[in-house]
This record gives structure tokens, sequence and C-alpha cells, in this order.
């Protein structure tokens, strides 16, 4: 058994039939690349059969101990059945992005089972009408429950299941897996009693490890290096309020080169920069339309990965976070980009100053009671109403393939992701590259934003504002009239 860590147990307190916590993706295949010009279901079910071993999360279940007094526990599931995970569907005629963004908002909306394996995947097939894919294509909807996977384990898990040719190599090693027993209730409250005997300890080496931190961030802000200015409580708009059980997806692609030379625009810039800086002017766009635009500038949290390169296959969440300001309030995309740029910089130095994965060890302090408890009460009073928001949305990038890849044989020709949002947070844009392309997917709550196209349209606008204003020359300011100085009588 291995027991949850205080961050991924938050995601299991939060799932509620109106928030399931899973994150996900959308790949999109040209089955005409397998052995034969095509791919059958049942040569889907083998092929994922075969490479079950190459990530953990695959034949594991949750234990969860009574009350939720301790921390829930990872087990082999003895009753694992493959053909429970792996479903199979297809769209009517005439099988169009539309139709496949409402297939996938409403596959994405239901709750996993959280007595069973925490994944599923959903092979969709008759996308024969988008524009830019050969007919007959198929996708995969891949659902992970987010205490299972964050976005670079996530990764690692698509990797067991893809491959870099489309013959199918054997590059699994023998199987040799075996189910737990299931633990008794009292195993289960005994190891809770222990644990909580050593939650002191716990409490006392992270705020050792946090002390050299705050330091550090004291003095950087007292050097006039970071700025804690601009740490203000953003404003609330319409994806700040609880959340329905519904949902709509969308994904525009973008250029991986174009995004690049945006990017090069700015001295120090970055791709995420250039991605944060559309995804603000598309929510200008958006919320400007519906005269909605607040005047303080929105922000977004971006999960930071604090994974090290022995733990790429480990269970769980190792992220922390920083906000960025989205500068909703410049009208200027190139102003918007610097704007961005700049406090994109200070938030990433006020997290390292203080030490990403202490951040994430904070966690661990709350017990596992009461944080359950609060999880459930904050969402059946309705408590997103009755306080500010932290951030106004979620910004995730995902890195992706530099080459294609295959599944079952199929080439992988498009690649979106899907998200969880929650009371308080009503949508999340998940970025993915992939070859050349760099996607902004989104999940929204579907009374939120009842027309995501109309927001998929804005952030294309966005970019094509942006790369207009970094084309023209920068704007300078006019030089300062000299001072006449009067001469003295």
């Amino acid at each position: 058994m291995q027991q949850l860590s205080g961050q991924d147990a938050s995601f299991v307190y939060l799932e509620s039939p109106s928030t399931p916590m899973h994150i996900g993706s959308v790949g999109i295949y040209d089955p005409s690349t397998a052995p034969g010009g095509f791919v059958r279901f049942k040569d889907i079910l083998r092929f994922i059969e075969s490479r079950l071993s190459g990530a953990r999360s695959f034949r594991q279940r949750l234990v969860r101990v009574p009350f939720d007094l301790d921390h829930p526990y990872w087990i082999e599931d003895p009753d694992f059945d493959i053909e429970y995970h792996v479903r199979h569907i297809a769209l009517p005629k005439p099988g169009d992005w539309r139709q496949l963004c409402i297939q996938v908002a409403r596959l994405h909306a239901r709750p996993m089972d959280l007595s069973k394996p925490l994944w599923e995947f959903t092979i969709i097939e008759g996308l024969d009408n988008i524009p830019g894919l050969p007919p007959g294509c198929f996708a995969l909807l891949a659902k992970v429950h987010h205490a299972a996977i964050d976005g670079m384990s996530g990764v690692e898990m698509s990797a067991a299941i893809h491959d870099i040719t489309a013959d199918m190599p054997n590059r699994t090693p023998a199987d040799d897996w075996k189910a737990d027993n299931k633990p008794g209730i009292a195993d289960l409250l005994v190891q809770g009693y222990f644990n909580a005997l050593r939650q002191p300890q716990k409490y006392l080496e992270t705020v050792a490890r946090s002390v050299p931190g705050l330091a550090k961030l004291a003095a950087a802000v007292g050097k006039g290096e970071l700025t804690i200015a601009g740490a203000r409580t953003p404003p609330s708009t319409r994806f700040n309020k609880p959340v329905s059980s519904h949902r709509v997806f969308d994904g525009v692609p973008f250029s991986l080169s174009e995004i690049r030379a945006a990017k090069d625009a700015v001295p120090g810039a970055t791709v995420n920069d250039v991605i944060l800086t559309i995804i603000g002017g598309g929510l200008r766009t958006y919320l400007l339309d519906k005269g909605e635009l607040p005047d303080a500038s929105m922000t977004a949290m971006a999960p930071i990965s604090v994974r090290g390169n022995g733990e790429k296959a480990a269970l769980g969440n190792l992220v922390s976070a920083m906000v960025v300001s989205l500068g909703t309030h410049i009208a200027d995309p190139r102003e918007r980009l610097e704007h961005v740029h700049k406090d994109a910089i200070n938030s990433k130095g006020l997290t390292n100053a203080v030490g990403a994965r202490t951040l994430t060890e904070f966690s661990e302090l709350i017990p596992s009671g009461l944080a359950g408890l609060a999880a459930r009460l904050y969402t059946r009073v309705g408590a997103a109403q009755a306080h500010a928001p932290a951030f106004n949305v979620v910004a995730t990038n995902v890195p992706g393939s530099r080459v294609p890849l295959y599944f079952a044989g199929a080439k992988m020709v498009k690649m979106y992701g899907t998200g969880p949002v929650f009371d308080g947070m009503g949508l999340i844009n998940t970025i993915y590259s992939y070859v050349d392309e760099i996607a902004i997917s989104f999940t929204s709550d579907r009374n939120m934003m009842p027309d995501p196209e109309v927001y998929g349209a804005a952030l294309k606008k966005s970019f094509e504002d942006l790369k207009a204003a970094l084309q023209a020359p920068a704007a300078t300011k006019p030089a300062a009239k000299p001072k006449k100085i009067k001469e003295k009588a």
C-alpha cells in the first residue's frame, strides 16, 4: 500500500457530483498508418492490455479510511477489468468538430467510480468532417483522476501507450503484477492513529524547511528585486461562482513557430508568456462583448512542476503554482505581453524564493479529517460566493512530444487537453504542444460559458492582434519639450 499525500488527497475530498476532479486529453489519430490501414477496437484493447505495466496508475485503486480520518491509500486492484476502463462510441453523421466537442464535454462531465482504478479511455469514431483531418479518424478521450497524476506524470502515462513508429514494437517488459488484498477497517484506523502521532514532527520539519525561504523572500523584497505590490485580490467574474454539473469543451491550435516568433519580439519573453497573453486577450474580448470586463486585471494560476528527474513515474502530484496577471485591462497586445512577462518573472521569483517544493509540503499539515470536511462544506454551502477569488482562471502548460506518436499503429495528428473546474474557478485553459503545434484547449461550466466557440474565436483574434502589434514599429513616447527658462528682469 502507498498512502496519498495531502495534495493528492485534496482532489479526492473535492470530488462531488458537480465537481469531478479528473484531468485528461483528447488525441486524434489517423488509422491509415496502422498495419492493414485500419484499427479495430479489439486491436486497441489488446494493445492497451500489453502496455499496462508501463504506468502504475493503470491498475491501482483507492482505499479510503473511514470518515476520512487519514488520507486514502493506493492498492493493486484485485478486481481489475480492462473492458470497464476502455469504451467505444461513434459520432453520428456528419461527424464534425462541434459534435466532437459536445461529446467530449458530456463524457468529461461524468464523475469516475472512485472504487475502481481512476482512469477511463473512450474511443470516439466517426470523425469524418473535420477540416484539416482525413476522413476516418478517431479520437481517444483519456480521463485520469487528479489524485493519481499531474500534467507531467500524465505525460509518462501517455508514453506507455504510444510509440514513435507505426509498427507497435514490443517494448514492455514481462508483467509481474500482483493484486493486493484489501486492508481491513481496523488496520486502516490503527495506521491512521500512528500517522497522527507523527504529525507534530511533520509540522516542525516543514516549518524548519520554510524559514530559510521566507528569509530569502524578505531579503529580495527589501532589496527591490521582487515586489508584492501587485499581489492584490483579483476581480470577481462570471467564472468565479459555484459550478454546475455541465461542461463545455473546445480547443484552438496555433503554429509553434509563430508563437516562438512572437516571444522573440519581446526580450526575455517565453512561450508561456505569449500563451498567457493570448488568453488575456481572449478573455478581454469575450467579457468586453458581454459588458462584463473588469477594470482590474484578471489573473491565472499556473501550476509549476517540482518533479525531479527520478520522480517522473511517481504517482500523484508534485506541483506548486504561481499566479500571473493576464493584462486583461490592457488594450494594446504588445503592452499586454510586456506586462505578462514582467509579472511572470516576479511571480516565479516569489515562488522560488520560498521554494516551490516547500510550498507543496504545507498541504501535509492539514489534518485529513478536517481537510475532507472543509472540502465538502465549501461545495455544499456555496462558499465560493462569499469570498473574493484567489485567482480567476487556470492556465496549465503540458509539454508534448516533438516527434509524431502512434497509438496501436495510428498516427496522432492532434492533441488537446481537458481539466477540472470547481466552485470559484469555472475555466481551465490546458496548453498542449505536439510536433509543430501548440493548442489552447479549455474546459468550462456550461452556465458560465454557453458559447465556447465564441471564446475560441476570441483566442484566435487575440493572437492575430498580437502578431499585428508585434510586426508594427514599437510605439515610442514623444520627447519631452524643454522647459523655457524665464530671464530675470
